[in-house]
């Protein structure tokens, strides 16, 4: 295991009127957004999240007073520490940023920004690489999901190992390669709602308002995932993220579904929330397993999230689902499924446990991570004056 370094990042400092904090600018996967040492930030939540909205320029759909993308693929933050856990090397914070929104959300994961994770923490110092390749065990503190994180690590001419963005790997979403990042989750069910079926079932039949009886499957394999047939919702699951967002009767059926699923599953009212995403199937036409189009709850998904993939990825292999319904076949005891999206396709190779196949107990899958900009990132001293606290250790 590589050593974690107990060493503070740089301070937080004063710039004028505004307040500067070291932040690193990252792609993770097909995401991207700031990455913070988390124990630079406030320790208030509330304060916290003031500055996080400031940092991205929420609310507004522009986010044109902030670093945000207008879209919320660009509207994600991590934050990262070193863990004092046995067996831990990170913990990290992931918050979904609406740009329109004035609220932050750190009750889902990232399956996207966790491939910066490490990267950024070898930039940072907090992970001194252990040779050519540096494994590091990372909790989300959102929802207590561990994953195993692998990045090369080669050593630079004087002989110091450090990060590598270099590399072969293709990912569907991002154009060009890079390094690749290696993650393996490991038993992620029930990562929000407590179990993989949140009902008990592989199936349920619900009603929602204007459609009448709609057969789903709510699972949450990494991600409380609601999957429906494109079909049964008037589409084909084979539309451009643009249609999508533009058929706004569309985006209406699939928003009241959402609402009657999200009780179905134990979460209450979503209507303010990011989870249960909405994912519709069709059978796929690329040579894949399955194809999918991903709602991130209202927004098509260019591509598809990494956990919204392996959640997919598992109904695929669950006798009952909506998806086995459609899916191409998956054969074998550590099937690969291949996610078709609108951007390619997402690979995703299931452990299975051998007295219970239909008990997911790991997913691999590559990702692609890099550092963007590194520096300060400004916020106005009015949001956070760190003044009084600089002194404080926060927890």
């Amino acid at each position: 295991m590589p050593a974690v370094a107990a060493a503070r990042a740089p301070e937080v400092t004063l710039r004028g009127s505004q307040t500067a904090i070291p932040c690193l600018f990252m792609r993770g996967g097909t995401s991207r957004g700031p990455f913070f040492d988390a124990r630079l930030l406030p320790a208030d939540p509330d304060r916290r999240d003031a500055v996080l909205l400031a940092a991205l320029g929420s609310p507004d759909p522009r986010q044109i007073d902030g670093i945000g993308g207008a879209h919320p693929l660009t509207s994600k933050i991590g934050m990262v520490r070193p863990s004092t856990q046995a067996g831990i090397d990170l913990e990290w914070t992931f918050a979904q940023v609406q740009p329109d929104g004035d609220t932050v959300d750190t009750s889902a994961n990232c399956g996207n920004m966790l491939a910066a994770v490490l990267p950024f923490a070898v930039e940072t110092g907090m992970v001194v690489p252990a040779g050519d390749r540096t494994t590091a065990r990372v909790l989300t503190r959102n929802t207590g999901m561990v994953a195993e994180i692998t990045v090369a690590t080669p050593a630079d001419p004087s002989g110091a190992p450090h990060i590598t963005y270099e590399g072969a790997a293709r990912i569907d979403g991002v154009p060009g390669t890079a390094a690749p990042v290696e993650i393996a989750f490991l038993d992620t069910a029930g990562s929000v709602t407590g179990a993989l079926l949140p009902t008990g079932r592989a199936r349920d039949t619900v009603e929602a308002p204007g459609l009448g009886p709609v057969d789903v499957t709510l699972i949450d394999n990494g991600q409380p995932l609601v999957i429906v047939e494109a079909a049964r919702l008037g589409a084909t699951g084979y539309e451009s993220p643009d249609g999508i967002d533009a058929d706004q009767a569309l985006k209406a059926r699939v928003e009241a579904l959402r609402l009657v699923c999200g009780k179905a599953m134990g979460l209450g009212d979503v209507s303010e929330r990011n989870y249960p995403k909405m994912t519709l199937v069709a059978p796929p036409r690329d040579g894949g397993t399955l194809s999918t189009r991903s709602l991130i709850p209202r927004v098509c998904h260019r591509s598809i999230g990494v956990l919204a993939a392996v959640t997919a990825a598992t109904a695929c292999v669950i006798e009952g689902t909506v998806a086995r319904d459609v899916a191409a076949g998956v054969p074998g005891a550590e099937p690969t499924v291949s996610v078709e999206h609108p951007s390619g396709e997402f690979s995703v190779t299931l452990g299975l446990d051998p007295a219970d196949p239909q008990r997911v107990t790991r997913s691999a899958l590559l990702r692609t991570a890099r550092l963007l900009m590194a520096g300060d990132l400004l916020v106005p001293r009015s949001v956070w004056d760190p003044t009084p606290t600089r002194q404080e250790k926060h927890a």
